[in-house]
């Protein structure tokens, strides 16, 4: 592979894209973090400042004095510390009056701008205080505060105070160069912990993707042990087990099918191929040449019942085709049914019973139901001595409806019950003549009571006869959606 397409493979692997996200999420996250602490740093500095300011507006009041002339400040010369209060009050300083004239401006307040009679006239018509930043031609910047002074005779004054920010705004651009300048420093250690995090975390995936890899065809038998963390892992392995147990039961079907459908298929191929040849070499007569291939196309008919037969379940069982589920009355269904068959019971000498009540109404696949009671039937009549008895009973209640077919036959084996719903199984017996079938019927009376949500009992014993119990439901709500239903024509 070449350098281009390992380095895709890493681009596209999981735990790159895990930690290319953990790592986005933690710039993103740091990056906010810094901002927040940056605005509330800023924010501490500028209530500092303001506080600090108010603190020399008061401090103000105390120095100045109303003259005749104006305002003038009064000051303890041989005060040092008054001294030193007074000269840093008027650092940042400007005095005008109630008509807009500048009375008094401190040589830095008119480098940064002495203000304009409008903006004296304005602040003094308002009863809160302005605030303003300002820059003098070397880019310092200055807090200033400006507002309205009310002398004792009642006259107003414009009062604006600043102070120096430059060491506020060089602190929050310490932080800020600081602050990002080890952001990298940061992610890169946090990316390396992240990766090495991932891949820890990952590693475990990585062994389940060997083992799976290691799973094939040959070797479906084969599970990935669990870690014992019951985490979503665990769960994914587990999920991961069953799904190759579903296969493996899958893979063994179709094996089981194909040794059945080859075992099925080579008794009528052979019996055709073999009437055909005596046809074609012993025949003396056009009767005996008659004979024979109506011989042939008795198998032939056999086989292609036996092609559609298997047809037929692997739709049903791979879910093709959709019941059509309707409110049906059984009763007129069963009696239908049971009428077709009465001249067979009648032939073989048996005794013929059915007994419904007036109505019995449930939502059923109408063919499919009528299927699942013909194979019932025709199983109790093909295995019920003359002289014996088949009894069909059909009964409701709320939730379910009930249909018994009971016969005095020949019974089956506590060891082969387990078995008869599975596909070519036949009973065994030492009297070929018994062997009759596909071996397929009760495959789909399984099927049909699975698709309508309901259930099937049997029970039986050798020499007294057997009795099949099926509850379908009476309302489509129990019934899975999107079960399959085998097509009409075929016999079982």
């Amino acid at each position: 592979m070449s350098t281009a397409g390992r380095r895709t493979r890493f681009w596209r692997r999981l735990g790159f894209r895990l930690m290319a996200g953990y790592l986005a999420f933690f710039t993103l996250l740091l990056a906010v973090v810094g901002l927040l602490f940056r605005n509330r740093l800023i924010g501490i500095q500028d209530a500092q400042i303001r506080e600090l300011l108010e603190g020399d507006r008061a401090a103000l009041a105390g120095f100045l004095r109303e003259t005749p002339d104006g305002i003038s400040w009064e000051v303890d010369a041989e005060d040092p510390q008054e001294s030193f209060v007074a000269e840093r009050l008027r650092r940042v300083f400007m005095l005008a009056d109630d008509e807009g004239r500048v009375l008094q401006a401190s040589p830095a307040y008119r480098v940064i701008g002495v203000e304009p009679r409008s903006e004296i006239l304005r602040v003094l018509s308002v009863s809160e205080p302005v605030w303003r930043t300002r820059k003098d031609p070397w880019g310092t910047s200055y807090l200033v505060r400006m507002g309205a002074l009310t002398a004792p005779g009642g006259r107003r004054y414009f009062i604006a105070q600043g102070r120096n920010v430059a060491l506020n705004e060089a602190t929050v651009q310490q932080f800020t160069w600081q602050y990002f300048s080890t952001l990298p420093v940061i992610l890169l250690v946090g990316s390396s912990l992240g990766w090495f995090l991932t891949k820890r975390g990952l590693r475990p995936l990585e062994q389940v993707v060997q083992a799976a890899d290691s799973i094939t065809g040959s070797n479906l038998n084969l599970r990935i042990p669990a870690r014992g963390a019951d985490d979503e892992l665990d769960r994914l392995i587990v999920t991961f087990n069953r799904m190759i147990e579903r296969l493996e039961n899958s893979f063994e079907q179709m094996r089981q099918f194909t040794a059945d459908v080859s075992h099925e298929l080579r008794t009528p191929i052979t019996a055709v191929r073999g009437q055909l040849e005596v046809a074609l070499m012993t025949t003396q007569s056009e009767q005996q040449l008659r004979d024979a291939i109506q011989a042939a196309l008795e198998e032939a008919e056999r086989l292609s019942d036996f092609v559609k037969a298997m047809l037929q379940l692997s739709q049903a069982e791979s879910g093709q085709l959709a019941l059509k589920l309707q409110t049906q009355d059984l009763c007129p269904i069963a009696w239908e049914v049971l009428e077709q068959y009465r001249p067979a019971a009648e032939e073989a000498g048996l005794q013929f019973e059915a007994e419904f009540p007036d109505r019995c109404v449930a939502e059923v696949d109408r063919i499919q139901f009528e299927r699942l009671l013909s194979n019932l039937i025709s199983n109790a009549i093909n295995y019920t001595p003359a002289g014996g008895e088949v009894r069909c009973r059909l009964t409701r209640n709320a939730k379910s409806v009930e249909l018994r077919v009971k016969d005095t036959g020949r019974g089956i084996p506590r060891e082969a019950l387990p078995h008869i719903f599975e596909r070519f199984y036949r009973v065994p017996t030492t009297n070929t003549s018994d062997a009759r079938g596909l071996g397929l019927g009760l495959s789909f009376v399984a099927w049909i009571v699975k698709a309508h949500g309901g259930t099937v009992d049997v029970t039986s014993e050798p020499g007294r006869g057997s009795l099949f119990v099926v509850r379908l439901p009476t309302s489509s709500s129990a019934v899975p959606p999107k079960v399959a239903a085998p097509a009409e024509g075929v016999k079982a």
